[in-house]
């Protein structure tokens, strides 16, 4: 990973998640305000053992607004900033806009869309 203060890090990926909660429909932003949106350098052991790859920039887990119940797991978001960041090429510019896009990816799982689907949104 290319060297940023993890603090920096941290808010500029929270001042993109603030924005974009913002500019959301008002009913999938009070959804996505009930839902965890945490903040990891770069996925832990036991998710890299569990097959996902190192490198991952986001994941969605739990239920989501569809199958609500169907999962035990509650539904939280996790971004990858050290991924992220990486993925940026130690750009700000570009890292933010990497939050964003996989903001919305996740959001997307959250909403019911399948990778297709989010392809198809140029959101993958």
């Amino acid at each position: 990973m290319n060297s940023h203060p993890w603090h920096d890090l941290r808010r500029m990926a929270d001042e993109e998640l603030n924005r974009l909660l913002t500019v959301l429909p008002r009913d999938i932003g009070a959804k996505l305000a009930a839902i965890p949106v945490l903040f990891e350098k770069i996925p832990s052991p036991e998710l890299i053992r569990d097959g996902l790859e190192p490198d991952l920039l986001g994941l969605f887990v739990g239920n989501d607004c569809v199958r609500e119940g169907l999962d035990p797991m509650p539904p939280e978001i996790l971004l990858f900033l050290g991924n992220i960041w990486d993925e940026a090429e130690g750009n700000e510019e570009r890292y933010r806009e990497e939050v964003r896009k996989t903001l919305l990816h996740e959001i997307g799982h959250y909403l019911g869309l399948s990778e297709d689907e989010l392809w198809e949104r140029d959101l993958d």
